[in-house]
């Protein structure tokens, strides 16, 4: 497939970075030269300097043979523009453009063929929001990904020392809880992944990825932990898109605050919400964060557009008492240092967008596609077409699937059931197959899995 990434900011460079080990031909634009070198230096992709919607710099792109269009400088504008004159001069099959002004996506009508030509809207800040406002729902666990529209979650917790499975095999899940229907995916130890088995023993510590209807996952993790008390007090440090869209969603569920360091901007924020406090400060003020009664705060969450500023109000905020501390980052290299600290959670913008994107590079009906652990793993929703002459997993029991090594099958959605999956089920057409891969080096096998035969009629 052939892609052109218009932009090496973090959006465009975390994109490449994912899609250079298996897209055959990438090529980035910018305006930068610096930045593209330092791409070009550690990537495997072609660069090109200029003006990301020039007609010009598209054609040197390669825009008259591309398959994708991926716009995500930081201007809305040169994105929308991008897209239109990929469509007009150039007939490219499919545009992404990345859109953050909340007055365009709340226009889908704009982004149509006879308007401004756009096949897929991302908002990373929509997908933070999301992201977070999962988190929250489900206190105690490190992510809450979504499946088949919601109706199947995958979700990762840390297993503590005093759940109920810790230090049992996974076997005594089933007695522990005969009515609930679930299964771990996946098992990192010290950061190492381990195959889960029957007779694999849950260790304190380890990060455990399990799948489930969504009505069973809060007992599910009572297995593994003791569960969190309901989240009731939210702050949110930064009004930005990100903390005002929150606390837009959160607001008519729990009692939010929120602080942004610019007074005008404060009132602005307070006109648009509800129930919202906001209040005009510096998030990583020890003597504000006390008057607020921080150390009664549920959920400390920093969203800014500063990633220093976000992890000091973050370690201030947990030292003063708050029960979990959330940081956006965006530079890679920061999430594993606080990670390893008081830091309960590192959100990045990238790996929670990333997946969108992804969804539309992978061959074979792939419908939904999660980035995990920083791009390493991968869980993905692929659908089964053909019938078992075409196919190399319609009507195949799960256990005679020709599974690459590190993937697991964990569930399977037909129509609105939700079947976890056994090693007698057998896959039908037309399923929604869930599946987790501890390397994503391996999506390619998948892929070819869920492609079928051109006998197929």
């Amino acid at each position: 497939m052939k892609i052109i990434i218009l932009g090496a900011g973090q959006v465009g460079s975390s994109v490449a970075a994912n899609l250079s080990s298996e897209a055959s031909d990438i090529t980035i634009v910018d305006s930068d030269a610096e930045r593209l070198q330092t791409l070009q230096d550690s990537l495997d992709v072609r660069t090109v300097l200029g003006q990301a919607s020039h007609p010009e710099t598209l054609r040197q792109a390669g825009a008259e043979d591309a398959d994708m269009i991926l716009a995500v400088t930081s201007s809305d504008e040169t994105n929308m523009v991008a897209c239109q004159v990929a469509y007009t001069l150039f007939h490219t099959p499919t545009k992404i453009a990345r859109v953050r002004a909340g007055a365009y996506l709340a226009s889908p009508e704009l982004f149509t063929q006879e308007a401004i030509p756009v096949d897929v809207l991302i908002s990373p800040e929509q997908a933070v929001t999301r992201y977070v406002q999962r988190l929250i729902e489900n206190p105690g666990a490190l992510q809450v990904l979504d499946f088949a529209g919601g109706k199947v979650q995958l979700v990762a917790v840390k297993a503590f020392y005093g759940g109920p499975l810790v230090g049992h095999e996974l076997r005594e899940l089933r007695t522990h809880m005969p009515s609930v229907e679930t299964r771990v995916a996946a098992i990192f130890r010290r950061g190492n992944p381990i195959h889960p088995e029957g007779n694999t023993v849950i260790e304190v510590d380890d990060e455990v990825f399990f799948i489930a209807a969504k009505r069973d996952i809060r007992a599910v993790m009572s297995e593994l932990r003791r569960l969190d008390n309901p989240i009731k007090r939210i702050i949110l440090a930064g009004g930005g898109n990100i903390g005002s869209s929150l606390a837009k969603v959160l607001e008519d569920d729990y009692q939010v605050k929120l602080i942004d360091h610019n007074p005008a901007h404060a009132r602005t924020i307070a006109e648009g919400l509800d129930k919202t406090i906001v209040l005009s400060g510096d998030a990583a003020d020890e003597a504000l964060l006390l008057e607020e009664n921080i150390e009664n705060t549920d959920v400390f969450c920093a969203v800014t557009n500063d990633d220093e500023v976000n992890i000091l109000s973050a370690l201030l905020a947990k030292r003063l008492g708050a029960r979990k501390v959330m940081a956006l980052i965006n530079r890679a290299a920061y999430v594993d240092l606080v990670e390893a600290g008081d830091i309960d959670i590192a959100i990045s913008p990238h790996q929670a967008m990333i997946g969108s994107l992804l969804a539309h590079v992978r061959r074979g009906d792939v419908v939904v596609v999660h980035s995990l652990r920083r791009g390493a793993a991968e869980a993905i929703e692929a659908v089964a077409h053909g019938d078992p002459g075409s196919s190399k997993v319609v009507g195949r029991a799960i256990e005679d699937i020709k599974l690459p090594r590190g993937t697991t099958i964990g569930a399977i959605v037909r129509g609105d059931n939700v079947m976890i999956a056994h090693h007698d089920t057998v896959v039908e057409a037309e399923d929604h197959v869930i599946l987790f891969l501890v390397d994503k080096k391996r999506i390619q096998e998948v892929e070819q899995l869920f492609q079928v035969g051109i006998t197929f009629m």
